[in-house]
């Protein structure tokens, strides 16, 4: 689906303002603190509903000649306002501190469900994206519980506590002042759905654009290398004014209701005060009972104004709500079982595919394996080699449990891979990936990876059996030199190296390498293979290999061709049988050099 429509899609899903609901089961933890802020937030709104019963009090005690009198109205305004003070700055540490709490919860646990993905989820969905989400959504929900629910609650308190206490002060005032409900509330509704459908457009368009960009940064040196900078920003730029178009739309929106909102409220007081100043010239009510229904009078309208501000972060939060929800309830196609079954205590590595047949999801029209079955005994080292796209690496991927086959069954010791946790059968493979993943941390944190609990010593002894131990210790802090983000201080032997020397300390009874030599020099690649064998002489180990060199010691070399498997046997045994085998080892071992003299 192209990235517009799906957009639309998402949008037309969008919910209401009830989509917030969802932030609840993150609050509930924090009950106490919760119940806490509210009484700090009631108290609060109570004292500021006092406080123009003071001032009435104040300005009414000017006509009295009791001096003592006077002096006690304006020691309790004081004290009214120094228990506001506080009581503000109270309801402020509570519910920031909560808000601070609930998003570091949601950021943890959206990240703890998408660490746990299937790499299939990551074919839908970018990971600048899911970025977004765990940043700019959970700053916006951060938000809506540090500040903008609080205000809220506040604003409804003055509004409905104000309105009662303007009742008390002024029956007629307060019902010329309601005539004007309607004509606020309307615009409010009116344009607030507008308003959300505009703050989700926006947060879309801001994710797209954090996934260009982190496409495009990741990939920075091909960029730079195919001269494709100029068309990357085009692209950025375009998506970002995208996204600034959508949001100076809602910023429109909501200055356009803020206008209608202020001016009806503003407008309505300008009169109110008309009536009220001709009654006090009446004698109808006293200089300082105007003075408190003005005073409620503005509370309660900046108790409007500040809900149709708030108004509008609440839609924005709720949108990013709706997208966070997404992520956490995001159906994954390679999941647990609910009942797993435990594996043998001791893992031999006796791997079997029976019948497998798999399309990736992304192109479920072709067979990336086609009803191939497959036994690796245990200890034994098998070697899958054939041209690009045959299936040869997708047989890690499935034994890793990345995906799952749509038909037949893969073993580890007679057991289902599908019937028992990914993390129980994975804790036992060790992975050297044709791509060397280096994070940006040390080299000893690097290779650690493997088993984290290792020692300085095991770290070091796994470097030198990967031949990687002469170059870490030249680098300038040697062991604990930072690396880079991608280990890019490091030349691609060397971030191979690591990755071998991460697979050698995890020390697992089935190994994987997927083209673990394909960036190593002729030196480094003897020494590594050497290692190499010596590992894969006490475990099952699984080598993927273009390159016929290093799988002629192999016990087994099996033949892929269009996700089958063609044709098996010793490496002597092919090249003697002919057939795609005999001709991948006369293109590298026999045109190669005669192209070379």
């Amino acid at each position: 689906m192209p990235p517009r429509a799906k957009l639309d899609e998402e949008r037309a899903k969008s919910k209401r303002i009830g989509a917030l609901k969802a932030l609840w089961p993150f609050v509930t933890p924090y009950k106490g603190m919760l119940g806490a802020a509210l009484t700090v937030l009631v108290l609060t709104a109570a004292v500021s509903l006092v406080l123009p019963v003071a001032v009435r009090r104040v300005v009414d005690a000017f006509e009295t000649e009791a001096a003592a009198l006077l002096d006690s109205y304006f020691a309790a305004a004081l004290a009214i306002a120094g228990l506001l003070a506080l009581g503000t700055a109270l309801r402020y540490y509570l519910v920031t501190r909560l808000g601070e709490r609930v998003v570091a919860d949601i950021r943890t646990a959206v990240f703890d469900r998408m660490i746990g993905m299937s790499p299939a989820f990551y074919e839908r969905t970018m990971t600048g994206e899911v970025l977004s989400r765990i940043t700019t959504d959970t700053t916006l929900i951060l938000s809506v519980i540090g500040s903008s629910v609080s205000v809220a609650l506040r604003n409804v308190l003055i509004f409905f506590g104000g309105l009662v206490l303007m009742l008390a002060t002024s029956a007629k005032l307060t019902s010329a002042v309601l005539v004007l409900v309607p004509a606020v509330i309307v615009p409010i509704v009116l344009l607030g759905r507008r308003l959300r459908r505009l703050s989700r457009e926006n947060q879309d368009w801001i994710a797209v654009s954090s996934g260009n960009a982190s496409e495009a940064l990741l990939s920075v040196q091909t960029v730079q290398a195919f001269t494709h900078e100029a068309a990357s920003r085009s692209t950025f730029h375009d998506v970002t004014e995208k996204s600034f178009v959508a949001a100076k739309q809602r910023i429109g929106t909501r200055a356009v209701m803020t206008v209608i909102v202020i001016f009806l409220v503003f407008a309505g007081i300008v009169g109110v005060l008309w009536v009220g100043a001709r009654d006090v010239r009446a004698d109808a009510m006293t200089v300082g009972e105007l003075v408190q229904f003005v005073i409620y009078s503005v509370m309660v309208a900046g108790a409007v104004g500040a809900m149709t501000e708030v108004w509008g972060e609440l839609q924005r939060a709720a949108g990013a709500t709706e997208r966070l929800v997404e992520l956490l309830t995001a159906e994954d196609s390679v999941n647990d079982p609910a009942r797993p079954v435990a594996l043998p205590a001791r893992i031999r590595g006796d791997i079997r595919f029976d019948s497998v047949l798999f399309h990736y999801p992304s192109r479920p029209g072709i067979a990336a394996l086609d009803g191939v079955n497959l036994h690796v005994r245990p200890g034994e080292t098998v070697a899958l080699v054939g041209p690009s796209g045959a299936g040869k690496s997708t047989i890690i991927q499935l034994l890793l449990r990345f995906y799952d086959p749509q038909g037949g069954r893969i073993l580890l010791d007679g057991v289902d891979l599908r019937d028992t946790t990914r993390a129980t059968f994975r804790h036992h493979i060790a992975l050297v990936p044709q791509d060397p993943v280096i994070f940006a941390a040390t080299a000893r944190e690097n290779i650690r990876f493997g088993r984290p609990e290792a020692t300085d010593a095991e770290v070091e002894a796994a470097a030198r059996a990967a031949a990687a131990h002469d170059f870490l210790t030249a680098l300038p802090d040697g062991y604990e030199t930072y690396v880079g983000e991608r280990g890019i201080m490091l030349s691609g032997g060397q971030k191979q190296r690591i990755a071998i020397a991460r697979a050698i300390l995890r020390d697992a009874p089935v190994l994987l390498l997927d083209e673990a030599t394909s960036a190593l020099d002729a030196e480094s690649e003897r020494a590594v293979q050497h290692a190499v064998d010596e590992l894969a002489a006490t475990r099952t180990t699984l080598i993927v290999a273009h390159r016929l060199a290093t799988v002629k010691k192999a016990d087994r070399i099996l033949v892929f061709d269009a996700g089958r498997v063609v044709a098996e046997g010793t490496h002597e045994a092919l090249v003697a049988q002919g057939g795609l085998y005999a001709r991948l080892a006369r293109l590298q071992f026999t045109d190669g050099i005669e192209s070379a003299a």
